[in-house]
């Protein structure tokens, strides 16, 4: 028995992974491959609306067709199917994707607090890649942040021409595959019936778009799968029916023909000639829906031979029939935005391959050499167009990019003023245990953006109410450059001075595609994790025989249940949460309107009330028995958040383009955006806000 069933379970897992990347690439139809299944629509149209059309013979179609076989084959087949895909960022693709990778191989991020504990995360790095290594092109570019600016401006840039693309390209694909209908004939639509058509159209599409992607994709991957099949056998039908000499245009000699032949007039053709690898870059961008197997197993299996089939025929019908060319708009929109993208990708892949990769220098001059020269010669011809319509997705990529960097240099110029302004742990020293201040039941979460240090706030609230809670954590919500942050690695427990000071740090950790959720549970969360970091320093000092603490040490903990911690935690209804505040230090109409907030909200009507004690059997240290004590008094004492209303102003002696960047441009964003204490799920009947102005 164990013979039969002990092969067939590779056999099982096999089946089953087919089954997953079938049904994957079958979804990647609808959501990846739109444009570029629609892309036949345009392409000959648009190759011969200029000059070209003069050209009007066998030889200059044949090597039309040359050129958009062996554009497909480099570019979308070789560079992104075999190449590009390989570059994934835990499963993530796209311009910040190959930005991240780079960032966490080599200091080239710009973002001010990161320290090496985040190296520790699981997915930090790769399986099968090495740790960052020593070299002088490395050490060069880290060495001038002038280098590392230009690289994120670089990058920005190309991931907001793909905003600007998105702005376009879903009208100009519709409204192209919706003209199909139209007629000049006194049968046909006119051309504002076309339009309206198009716009109830875009309105569907977009109104499915908060159903999710896989509902998208299981509605429209149908369609796209027969759309590809019927331009398949179409092509196949012309190229068999109208001229199957076709065939021999398959030879690179061809396109060399055209050129000699066509000169400037076909290089400006490569424009139109572009709009055939319109949407390749989403291979790469969507990859965090699908796998890169699954995109590989749908364009190979499916996109690349009926998009040949179809050129092919459409360039063979042509062949016999070249008055069936109609002149068109020439599509320059999306076609600059897609080449600029895809040289973007280009470059980053070639520092991948030597930062990321580890491979010679020589290997990323070879990438840059083949693929860059060929989107450089493209990139010219749709430049030439910018005057058409190209420079509309120029604009607003240029506008994006100059919002995402105002905003950037505006949160970094905020964090180092909270940087240097941070309070000296030598002055927390020597205000002793009651840090000068009246210590009040309940626990203070003061939120700040430092990973070190106390902040500025926190001296700036008690000078003006002298006054604190008797438990202090420090909490630090920070970004790092994975997508993902495992659950159990995204708390860091720390403490901060010696250990009757009762003061903690807490750095909670996302990555680019986490989502900040409202955790209802933050708070048990963050006690038992705080519990548990007390009884793991006391074990390491017992085991040392030391128990000074070691400020500054911080230690990965969270914990969903109390196993570790020395605590029991019960559940308690809503008797018992009454009795809980009366013994609290709440007063009767604070306790009044929490209670009328949290029946109005319904987040925090759902959360578990949980209450914990000190587990009795187990043998506890004194000494982190009355702290565990001091803890579980706080919490039934009551939860306060402190966030900073801050006011960024320029300095008096700042330059003009500063002052504008930071009074009116970064401060307009701000006010535009979701408050701290929105984005961080902050309930507002615990939250106290402290107003500073911080003169950058």
């Amino acid at each position: 028995m164990d013979a039969e069933t002990g092969p067939a379970a590779p056999q099982d897992q096999w089946k089953s992974y087919c089954r997953t990347i079938s049904l994957l690439a079958f979804q990647s139809f609808g959501v990846v491959y739109g444009d570029l299944s629609t892309s036949p629509l345009y392409v000959y149209k648009s190759a011969f609306s200029g000059r070209l059309n003069n050209y009007r013979d066998e030889t200059t179609i044949f090597g039309l067709f040359s050129l958009i076989f062996w554009t497909l084959t480099l570019l979308p087949l070789l560079k992104y199917v075999i190449i590009v895909l390989n570059a994934d960022d835990n499963g993530e693709g796209g311009t910040f994707a190959l930005y991240s990778l780079l960032c966490r191989h080599a200091k080239f991020s710009l973002l001010p607090n990161q320290q090496s504990a985040d190296e520790e995360l699981s997915t930090y790095y790769q399986p099968g890649v090495g740790g960052p290594i020593s070299s002088p092109l490395k050490r060069f570019l880290e060495k001038h942040r002038k280098l590392r600016t230009c690289l994120l401006l670089f990058v920005l840039f190309g991931a907001c021409m793909v905003i600007g693309d998105g702005v376009f390209t879903p009208a100009i694909s519709v409204l192209s595959a919706i003209s199909g209908l139209k007629d000049p004939g006194p049968g046909g639509i006119p051309d504002g019936w076309v339009v309206f058509i198009a716009c109830v159209v875009l309105v569907g599409l977009f109104a499915l778009q908060h159903r999710g992607t896989h509902r998208v994709a299981f509605v429209f991957a149908p369609i796209v799968v027969v759309w590809l099949l019927s331009i398949g056998v179409i092509g196949l039908y012309n190229i068999i029916h109208w001229n199957h000499r076709i065939f021999l245009a398959l030879s690179p000699h061809y396109v060399i023909k055209f050129f000699k032949m066509t000169g400037k007039d076909g290089w400006l053709s490569l424009g139109g000639v572009l709009l055939a690898i319109t949407g390749t870059e989403a291979m790469f961008a969507d990859l965090g829906h699908f796998t890169a197997a699954s995109i590989r197993l749908a364009f190979v299996g499916a996109i690349y031979p009926c998009l040949v089939l179809q050129y092919m025929g459409q360039a063979a019908f042509l062949s016999r029939n070249m008055s069936a060319v109609e002149d068109g708009f020439y599509q320059s929109v999306p076609s600059l935005a897609c080449i600029v993208v895809m040289f973007v990708t280009t470059w980053l892949m070639a520092l991948v391959i030597i930062f990321v990769w580890q491979k010679n220098i020589m290997l990323a001059l070879l990438f840059v050499v083949v693929f860059g020269s060929i989107e450089a010669v493209y990139l010219s011809a749709a430049v030439t167009k910018v005057p058409q319509g190209g420079w509309a997705p120029i604009v607003f990529a240029f506008v994006f990019m100059l919002v995402m960097y105002l905003w950037h240099y505006g949160s970094r110029r905020k964090y180092l003023f909270d940087l240097q302004n941070k309070v000296s742990m030598k002055w927390i020293l020597t205000l002793g245990p009651s840090l000068g201040i009246v210590r009040v039941p309940g626990i203070g979460l003061i939120y700040t953006e430092l990973v070190t240090g106390v902040p500025s706030i926190f001296s700036h609230f008690v000078t003006n109410l002298p006054a604190f809670h008797q438990v202090l954590v420090f909490v630090c919500v920070k970004s790092v450059p994975v997508p993902f942050v495992p659950a159990d690695e995204r708390y860091l427990i720390g403490r901060i001075g010696p250990r009757e000071y009762r003061m903690y740090r807490c750095i909670v950790r996302y990555g680019y595609k986490d989502v900040q959720k409202d955790d209802e549970n933050f708070e048990n969360h963050l006690v038992m994790s705080i519990a548990k970091f007390i009884q793991m320093e006391a074990e390491e000092a017992a085991s040392s025989g030391s128990y000074e603490s070691s400020e500054g040490r911080m230690a990965v903990i969270h914990t969903d249940d109390t196993t570790g911690t020395g605590l029991v935690m019960r559940d308690f209804n809503d008797e018992a949460s009454g009795a809980s505040l009366t013994r609290s230090s709440r007063s009767d109409t604070l306790r009044s309107l929490q209670s009328i907030y949290e029946q109005e909200s319904g987040s925090l009507s759902r959360r578990r009330r949980v209450r914990f004690e000190i587990a009795e059997e187990e043998r506890i240290d004194p000494q982190v028995r009355d702290e565990l004590a001091d803890l579980l008094d706080a919490k039934e004492a009551g939860v306060t958040y402190i966030i900073g209303h801050s006011y960024v102003k320029a300095r008096k002696n700042s330059n003009f383009l500063k002052t504008f960047a930071i009074d009116y441009a970064y401060s307009f964003l701000r006010k535009n955006c979701r408050g701290p204490a929105v984005a961080l799920h902050i309930p507002h009947i615990s939250l106290v806000e402290v107003g500073m102005i911080y003169y950058v």
